[in-house]
């Protein structure tokens, strides 16, 4: 989402190569820039101005010492000033009140309330939270459905409510059943409108009144762009929002609004949506996107997604297979191919690394395709278990059966099998210690990499 901002301030870093140290005039050549590049991603022009103000000023004249160079020095203050923008450091809900601890969600229709809802209750019961929806919004056709098949999906407990009901009387109702069955979090959805009007604000106003949340967190697109500042600006006006959740975080926006939103409204960002599923929500980090917006990467996080969707056990056993340079088959393959989709994909683990690993990476095997991902994993369990265990048995007719099978023509079949056959080959190099081998091997060995 954020690649053009990236690419333009990496050519900012390039031009100050060569410079002693940071000058008025170098610096201020460099910030013309960092202004344009702010402006293309849509970040709103009065938090460029402030921002742009207070990067000069803890510049100008800073000492270029060590191994650093200009570039690198004005790198270290841009990414202060990004992540004090975005918030400085990040903030998770504040529960501790008598339960149940009441979260009212605010936003206008189709900024992705009710998806949050479910996303936001998933990770309540991750954290052992006995949760509670209510869908307020008698308006939007299907909502109230939309939300109790959420709340099937993430297990969580769900409040019924009708269109014939007040919004107000649903939340009164849902807060008292909570309290007397022992919820810990109520997350109430609320109505939201195409555009700010009145009758909405008036609503919402009174909801807040009559639940007193302790979390008030304004749902807002991220791909809205400059629209996601007067928005912001008007529900801030309304209410004494909490905290902010920022949607379609991984679309192809230009991202100024994760800049913008938290200077207009004051609220730091708790959270990041990052897909449709609902494991797509993420605490929102203002350190780690800075860091991202710099080109950096994200390896914390990259790291921590590891730790939560690799089996540990299955990874203990393949590194034994590694290390023996035997039995690496393509139900292993299939194993680690699984993994991967369940930390977001190939292209999600990607855009963690920093720029120019991830460029090398583009570049090295081009495109990068998870639907191939799918289609692989696809093939192979078309395959019987004999056949993944001993692909060496796959003759013509049993290709036939495994094409027909995952839909897809011989000629895939083929190709995985030639990737597996050179990944067999490299774990059979590292378990002889032929990395440098190894490593010249990889090209175009990973699905998704063509």
């Amino acid at each position: 989402m954020l690649d053009g901002l990236t690419n333009r301030l990496s050519g900012v870093i390039k031009t100050l190569r060569g410079h002693a140290r940071l000058t008025e005039a170098n610096v201020q050549d460099a910030l013309r820039e960092v202004r344009v590049a702010l402006l293309e991603a849509d970040v709103a022009l009065p938090v460029v101005r402030d921002f742009i103000a207070r990067v000069r000023e803890k510049a100008l004249g800073q000492e270029v010492i060590g191994s650093l160079t200009p570039g690198q020095a004005l790198v270290g203050v841009v990414y202060d000033e990004l992540a004090a923008l975005m918030g400085g450091t990040s903030a998770g809900l504040n529960l501790a009140t008598v339960p149940p601890a009441t979260v009212l969600m605010a936003g206008l229709q189709g900024a992705g309330k009710t998806t949050t809802c479910g996303k936001l209750a998933r990770l309540l019961k991750e954290d052992k939270k006995k949760v509670l929806m209510v869908s307020c919004d008698v308006y939007r056709p299907a909502a109230i459905e939309q939300l109790r098949l959420l709340a099937e999906q993430v297990e969580v407990d769900f409040f019924p409510s009708s269109i014939d009901q007040k919004p107000v009387d649903i939340a009164r109702a849902a807060l008292d059943w909570g309290r007397r069955h022992y919820h810990d979090v109520l997350l109430v959805d609320t109505a939201g409108r195409l555009a700010i009007d009145e009758a909405m604000m008036q609503e919402i106003r009174e909801l807040h009144s009559a639940v007193n949340p302790i979390e008030t967190l304004f749902v807002v697109d991220a791909m809205q762009g400059q629209d996601a500042v007067n928005t912001a600006k008007a529900f801030a006006d309304a209410l004494p929002l909490t905290g902010v959740v920022l949607t379609k975080l991984d679309g192809d926006s230009r991202g100024g609004a994760a800049l913008s939103v938290r200077h207009v409204t004051g609220a730091p960002i708790k959270f990041q949506g990052v897909g449709e599923k609902v494991n797509g929500l993420e605490p929102f980090y203002p350190d780690r996107m800075a860091s991202r917006i710099l080109g950096m990467g994200d390896v914390v996080s990259l790291v921590e997604e590891a730790r939560r969707g690799i089996d540990m056990e299955e990874a203990e056993k393949l590194a034994k297979k590694v290390k023996s340079g035997k039995g690496f088959d393509l139900e292993d393959f299939r194993n680690q191919l699984m993994q991967m989709k369940k930390m977001g994909g190939l292209s999600a683990l990607v855009d963690k690394l920093p720029a120019s690993i991830a460029q090398a990476a583009q570049s090295a095997g081009g495109q990068m395709d998870d639907k191939v991902i799918g289609r692989t994993v696809g093939i192979i369990n078309s395959m019987t278990p004999a056949e993944r265990a001993k692909p060496e048995i796959l003759k013509a007719s049993r290709k036939r059966r495994i094409a027909a099978g995952a839909g897809v023509s011989v000629q895939e079949v083929n190709r995985l099998l030639n990737q597996f056959e050179q990944m067999q080959k490299m774990m059979k190099m590292m378990s002889k210690g032929g990395l440098q081998k190894m490593m010249r091997g990889m090209k175009g060995m990973l699905p998704g990499l063509r």
